[in-house]
């Protein structure tokens, strides 16, 4: 081991932060921008589902709140694909993957949401289960990851409790309503546990992840949070989780809960979900739409660039 990565160890022993312009192991900036450039394509495409329900919500209130929550999403992006820039990977580059279906994101946007009790379950759930692994990466070991992540938790939170909210007025309507909020949590709560990724025994990443102190808790220990946190709050609207398997266990002090359709988790990953083709397609067609934008920013800092300079 060089002089180098000793000093490397020794800071992320020490909890200081690692910035852009450290000396730091090609495999962990391989990793972060993986990891950072997943999250960010998980926040654009993640703006997709939810946008075609903002002309549909119930009344105006609920349309600006959605609006509102759909305009966070896409700034999450901006900072991420920012924070990935610092690795030395370009926007370009990213977003190409993104386009051509290098890329992954989470899994957990290839389902359709069909009704508006799905905005209330995407928020409470999807969006809990998102906070929940994200909150921890506010001690990531990056800095510019862990800045950017202060913001977006805070965020996050607001989206968590939009989407609950939904669900708690839905579930103190008429039976028609509790059912389509009740349809819509038994549709979302097993995707959403799956965005935790893989079991621990199968995750190819999180041993090394943990070391470089990148992630802080591994993915089944975060997804046992999720579970604790949601069984009092689904308890509170009067609804369920779709488990017949879920009770506490007084020897853990924990939640035991079904098992999880791995099969189906790894198809979705492959791109085989009900709506991975109309997520590309989607996003492609705003790519390739807004070719003239970028086209005239472009030109415009160029003309600004060379003003500056004939002034100099």
């Amino acid at each position: 081991m060089d002089l180098l990565e000793q000093y490397f160890n020794s800071k992320i022993a020490a909890e200081e932060k690692i910035e852009a312009k450290d000396w730091m192991p090609e495999e962990y900036r391989k990793t972060l921008i993986r990891q950072i450039s997943q999250h960010a394509h998980s926040e654009i495409v993640g703006m997709l589902p939810e946008g075609n329900w903002i002309t549909r919500a119930p009344s105006l209130k609920r349309k600006s709140i959605l609006l509102a929550k759909v305009q966070d999403e896409g700034g999450h992006g901006l900072y991420l694909y920012c924070a990935a820039e610092t690795l030395g990977v370009s926007r370009e580059q990213m977003i190409d993957d993104l386009l051509t279906g290098k890329a992954k994101y989470s899994s957990i946007f290839n389902y359709p949401a069909v009704t508006w009790a799905d905005m209330g379950a995407i928020g409470w759930l999807v969006d809990g289960a998102a906070i929940m692994n994200q909150v921890m990466l506010c001690r990531t070991s990056y800095g510019p990851y862990a800045r950017a992540m202060v913001r977006i938790c805070k965020e996050e939170s607001f989206h968590q409790r939009q989407g609950y909210d939904i669900l708690l007025t839905l579930s103190k309507g008429t039976e028609i309503q509790r059912k389509m909020a009740q349809d819509a949590i038994n549709r979302w709560w097993w995707p959403s546990l799956m965005m935790f990724g893989p079991s621990d025994a199968e995750s190819t990443h999180s041993n090394q992840s943990m070391a470089w102190k990148i992630k802080r808790a591994t993915n089944d220990e975060l997804r046992q949070r999720f579970v604790d946190m949601s069984v009092p709050q689904v308890e509170i609207l009067g609804l369920s989780l779709p488990d017949p398997k879920l009770k506490w266990n007084p020897e853990r002090k924990h939640y035991d809960y079904g098992e999880i359709n791995w099969d189906e988790f790894k198809n979705i990953i492959k791109g085989n979900g009900p709506c991975n083709k109309n997520r590309l397609a989607a996003r492609n067609k705003a790519h390739d739409d807004g070719a003239w934008v970028r086209e005239a920013a472009t030109a415009y800092a160029y003309k600004k660039s060379s003003a500056a300079k004939s002034v100099a």
